[in-house]
Parts: C-alpha cells; sequence; structure tokens
C-alpha cells in the first residue's frame, strides 16, 4: 500500500498540515504567556506610578496632606490598586477604604461601580499587600502598602483574549485541518493522475499499441514529460511504419529477380523455353538486379561504420569537383539539363574525399534523374560559421564550416515525404533501392556534419551538405 505515489503523496501533505497546525497551538501558547507577562508587567509599572505620585504629593506639600493624599489613593483605585499609605513613624496616614468612605455617595458609587472594592465588604483579592518604600531626597518619608484587586473589566477582557485564542486554535484544527486534508486528497490525485496516465500509455506502448498517447494540458515539468513521450510515441510509430515499409520495399526488390529467374528456370526445366546465350544472359541480368540490392545494403552498413574508416585530407574543392563534374557532365549533355558550378578558388575542405566524392554523386544522381530536358543542376560551395542545422561537431578556434549544395529544377518532393527522405529503404517515387540519401546522410553525419533538403513539389530540391572543417595548424 505505502508503494503507491498517491499514498506517499497524501503522507507527506498531512505530515505538513499537522507539523503547520502544531505550529500554530504552539504559537497560541506563546501568544497568552506573552500576554499574561506584558499585563504583568503593566500591573507592576501601575504600582511604580502611584508610588510616583504620593512622592510628589509629599514634596509639594512639604508633609502628608490627607486631602490631597486621598486623590491619590482614590486614583490608585481606579487602575485596580488597594493602598495604605504610611508615614516615616509608621503611623497609617490613609488607605483606600477610609478614602472611599469621605466620598460623596454619588461618587462612591460611581468608584465601587468601576472597581472591585466595596466599603461594605473586603474585596477577595487573590494577592497579599506588598510593601513599598516611599522616599524623598534619599531619606525615607515612609510606606505603601498595596495589593492589585484589579477592575471589574479586567477578568473579562482576559477571558475575552484566551477565548478568542482557543477559538482560532479550534478553527485552525478543524477548519484549517480538515481543508488540509481535503487539498492533500486533491493534489495528491492531480499529481499522480498523470503519472499513471503516463504509466498506462508506456505499457500500452511495451504491449504494442503505438498509438497511446497522453492528454496532459499542464505546462509544468509533468506536461513537459508528457509532451516528450507523446513526441517519443510518434517517433516510434513512425519508424515502425518504415520497418514495415522497409520490410516491403525488400522483399519488392528480392522477389521481382528472383521470380524472374525462377519462372525462366522452369521454362528451361520443362522444355518450354530454349537453353540459349539470350536466355543465359536474361538471367545473368537478373543475377545482377540481385547483386545490386545486396551490394545496396553492403553499401550501407558501410557507410553506418565509416565513422572508423575516414582517412582526412585537405581536399582543394574547386578542382575536387571540377573533377567530378568532368565525368558527369556528359550524362547531364546526352538528357538536355544544364550542370553548372560556383565554388571559390580558395575554399578547401578537411575530410575523406572518397566519402565526400560518394555523397555528392549520390546527390547528383539524384538530381539528374528528377530533372527533366531543359531543366539546369547547379552545384554551390560556400563556408559558413553558422549553418542552419548544427552540425554534430561544435565550431571553435580552427573550426569553420563548408556548405555544398545541389539545386535542381527537377520534380521537387512531395511536402509529406519530406520527413523520411533519408530513411532507409523509403522510396518516394519509383526506381533505385532507396538508400542513397541514406548513404550520405550516415557519411555527412560520420565527419561531424549534418544534411538539410528544402523542396517544393514540382519545382525542385535543394540539398546542402554541412561538413565542419579544420585548419592545417589544427
Amino acid at each position: 500500500m505505502l508503494k503507491s505515489l498517491w499514498i506517499k503523496f497524501i503522507i507527506l501533505l498531512l505530515a505538513v498540515s499537522m507539523i503547520s497546525l502544531s505550529a500554530a497551538l504552539f504559537l497560541r501558547e506563546l501568544i497568552i504567556k506573552d500576554f499574561r507577562e506584558y499585563h504583568e508587567g503593566e500591573i507592576e509599572d501601575r504600582v511604580y506610578r502611584v508610588i510616583a505620585s504620593i512622592e510628589g504629593t509629599y514634596e509639594k506639600n512639604s508633609g502628608w496632606d490627607k486631602d490631597i493624599l486621598m486623590q491619590d489613593v482614590i486614583w490608585a483605585l481606579l487602575i485596580g490598586y488597594e493602598v495604605k499609605a504610611f508615614d516615616e513613624d509608621g503611623k497609617r496616614v490613609m488607605d483606600t477604604d477610609e478614602a472611599v468612605r469621605s466620598l460623596a455617595p454619588l461618587m462612591r458609587r460611581r468608584i465601587q461601580g468601576i472597581s472591585d472594592f466595596s466599603v461594605d465588604a473586603r474585596p477577595s483579592a487573590k494577592n497579599s499587600f506588598n510593601v513599598y518604600p516611599l522616599f524623598l531626597g534619599g531619606k525615607e518619608i515612609g510606606r505603601i502598602e498595596a495589593r492589585f484587586i484589579g477592575l471589574k473589566g479586567d477578568p473579562k477582557r482576559e477571558a475575552t483574549f484566551i477565548k478568542r485564542s482557543n477559538r482560532f486554535l479550534i478553527i485552525s484544527l478543524f477548519g484549517l485541518g480538515g481543508l488540509a486534508i481535503i487539498l492533500s486528497f486533491v493534489f495528491s490525485r492531480k499529481l499522480t493522475n498523470p503519472i499513471k496516465k503516463l504509466t498506462d500509455a508506456a505499457r500500452s506502448i511495451s504491449e504494442g499499441s503505438l498509438k497511446s498517447r497522453v492528454s496532459i494540458a499542464d505546462r509544468d515539468e509533468i506536461g513537459e514529460l508528457a509532451k516528450a513521450f507523446n513526441t517519443m510515441a510518434g517517433n516510434l510509430e513512425i519508424q515502425e511504419s518504415l520497418r514495415k515499409k522497409l520490410r516491403s520495399n525488400i522483399a519488392h526488390e528480392l522477389r521481382t529477380p528472383l521470380s524472374a529467374i525462377q519462372a525462366e528456370l522452369e521454362g528451361m526445366i520443362d522444355g518450354l523455353i530454349a537453353v540459349d546465350r539470350e536466355r543465359l544472359l536474361s538471367l545473368y541480368e537478373e543475377t545482377g538486379r540481385l547483386k545490386k540490392i545486396i551490394e545496396g545494403m553492403e553499401q550501407l552498413s558501410k557507410a553506418e561504420a565509416s565513422i572508423l574508416e575516414l582517412r582526412r585530407e585537405i581536399i582543394e574543392l574547386k578542382p575536387f569537383l571540377n573533377s567530378i563534374k568532368e565525368r558527369f557532365e556528359k550524362l547531364f549533355i546526352d538528357k538536355g539539363v544544364r550542370f553548372g558550378l560556383e565554388c571559390d578558388d580558395r575554399l578547401n575542405l578537411y575530410a575523406d574525399p572518397d566519402k565526400v566524392s560518394q555523397i555528392i554523386i549520390n546527390l547528383l544522381g539524384n538530381a539528374l534523374k528528377a530533372t527533366s530536358e531543359g531543366g539546369r543542376v547547379t552545384v554551390r560551395v560556400r563556408s559558413s560559421e553558422n549553418p542552419p542545422i548544427p552540425p554534430l561537431a561544435k565550431g571553435g578556434e580552427g573550426v569553420f564550416f563548408i556548405a555544398i549544395s545541389i539545386e535542381d529544377t527537377g520534380t521537387g518532393i512531395k511536402e509529406e515525404d519530406l520527413p523520411f527522405v533519408f530513411e532507409r529503404f523509403y522510396k518516394a517515387a519509383d526506381g533505385g533501392l532507396g538508400i542513397g540519401l541514406t548513404i550520405a546522410k550516415e557519411i555527412t553525419e560520420a565527419h561531424g556534419g549534418r544534411i538539410e533538403v528544402k523542396s517544393e513539389y514540382q519545382k525542385g530540391s535543394t540539398f546542402t551538405v554541412y561538413i565542419p572543417s579544420f585548419t592545417k595548424s589544427s
């Protein structure tokens, strides 16, 4: 059960919620403690204000004046203190009971309505009297005994504060805690459902259903993972389709000459076809077709392993391409296709000349085949520091890129075929084995380069090979 990612998420979120609620409980205790300490400090400050007031009264009147002292005692009662004042001989001068009794009846009722003190009943204060000496000019002038009896609203205010703290805590525990539990379930589901979808889709693909996709609209990391998964699944589906087409193409290419050979041999065996030079030449041509297919597959295998067989050297591109042009120019003339070459005399390429020649010949052969009479095929060469398609090799000091483009005004390639023209045995039109462009791609990438194609159907194509080249010093 605990192996489920959903359960792990719930446990994690609940743990975070419990920690948060525990922090709220701890915070509530700290607040109440600080409130009580503040209240006690405020009570202590009050008695010192009473002491200061009584000492000021003594100094102002150069002795004890009962009438004025009575006002200080009444004021002390109004801030929650019962007070007894004594002179330096220990004789009581004034106390709260005497001060209240001396008030007019209306004032007495008002004072008793504010405080818990009553002349008829002793206050039930929990605190005992504390003694505070009185000084003037460093000389003791008497003392007061004071105890805090509070005001009628004090317990209520304190109780209200604590009640509200408890209410906040209950809301946090039950309200926010319950909300946290609900959100834990919701978000754990939201987090794990996309992963579950990805798992189901991956399982479907592993079982052979390559059309499985996941629909996740989020743009977070899981959304990016889903996007990458869908791209991978699409590529796998395309590759599977290409593999099926590859098997079909190979079977077709092998079946045609074998069927012809078998039919002629059966005719010869049955005596229906004469065994003469003409028939033997026909069989020889069919075996030649089989040999061509096998050689094409061997060339593809060699191209794939060409990275281990590269023999690089400095190639002067202008004479190198002129040599290829001279070899193929008659073919172009016979078909009525113009053949052009544009190359700077100073451009050199550090690569395997045989492999580069194979790339150019493959591309020229395709261009000639696709271009009808009156058309044109042009080879253009330029240097490039920032090719449109990044090569496998990284540029740097002593490195630049040679771009060799073969442009034709031929039939072009259909848009739906463009993504697959470099795939093995993929043929967009009849004729050939469909490996020439694959070989060109393998050799180019063996040099650390890239090959790209741009084409418009019925208007022509441009194949561009980018090969990184190194200076002699590198």
